[in-house]
């Protein structure tokens, strides 16, 4: 077990990374995780893993642990009420507002929620011709990209959320696993981005969804990641925060309503 001086440590060096927020309460998990990645790299535990990060002065090993120690919990079509809303309000306006609509879905883990907005988008197609969502999906891990790149699951991930008439109709049997068909892949392109950092890169967007993606930060790293976010909006574009989730104290300039952000000349919040 890491003492609590190298779980510390760990916390400073993963929230420097990633920016999230680790406790003394997580250290069973913490510990947990590194075992396996002291394994992969050859090191005896988690102890001797952080003892060479230490001496590491490129970070290789600092960045392997804060990529093993993000959050990676995902599932298609989580928070049916607001993937309800998308496909039926948010969705749809955005497509009556412009001719080409960009989603961003931020810290994507292993890419459920990006390719379930691809289907809903596609459920979307006005007499068969398919409406131009684009869809880009980042996240900080090249570890869970990788995975959500290649679009393979397990018979457990498709039936976490997945209906059967949407796998039946959008996957493909890859012997043990299910394999995203290349309709769904098309309109999604994966980027590895830190939340950390100004998306500017990543292009401006009409919906940008960050359901579940607040709880591992701390409150300034919240209101930062948020007006980031709220940066990249076109005009009249909006966030989806997950279900029960509100904005932080301090986010002047941004209206929230009902779980969407928006923004505005004053902000109202909910406690």
């Amino acid at each position: 077990m890491l003492s609590d001086g190298e779980i510390l440590l760990v916390a400073r060096e993963v929230k420097a990374r990633s920016g999230a927020a680790l406790t003394r309460e997580m250290a069973g998990a913490v510990d947990a995780r590194l075992q396996g990645l002291a394994r992969r790299e050859g090191f005896a535990s988690s102890a001797e893993l952080i003892a060479a990060a230490r001496t590491r002065p490129e970070g290789s090993l600092w960045n392997g642990v804060a990529d093993a120690l993000v959050q990676s919990e995902t599932r298609f079509f989580r928070d049916r009420a607001q993937f309800a809303r998308l496909h039926s309000e948010v969705l749809p306006e955005a497509l009556g507002r412009r001719e080409r609509v960009r989603v961003w879905c931020a810290a994507c883990s292993t890419g459920q929620e990006a390719y379930s907005v691809a289907m809903l988008a596609d459920d979307l197609r006005p007499d068969g011709l398919n409406p131009a969502v684009k869809i880009v999906a980042s996240d900080f891990s090249a570890r869970l990209l990788g995975k959500a790149r290649a679009g393979l699951y397990t018979q457990f991930e498709v039936q976490r959320g997945l209906p059967i008439r949407k796998l039946i109709a959008h996957f493909q049997k890859a012997g043990d696993l299910w394999r995203i068909s290349d309709r769904m892949r098309a309109p999604v392109r994966f980027e590895q981005h830190n939340l950390l950092k100004h998306p500017g890169v990543l292009g401006r967007f009409d919906i940008v969804l960050l359901a579940h993606v607040l709880a591992s930060f701390d409150v300034e790293t919240r209101r930062g990641v948020i007006a980031r976010a709220a940066d990249t909006l076109h005009p009249g574009g909006v966030i989806m925060l997950g279900a029960g989730e509100t904005l932080p104290d301090g986010c002047d300039g941004l209206v929230f309503e009902a779980g969407l952000v928006r923004k505005g000349s004053t902000a109202r919040r909910v406690a």
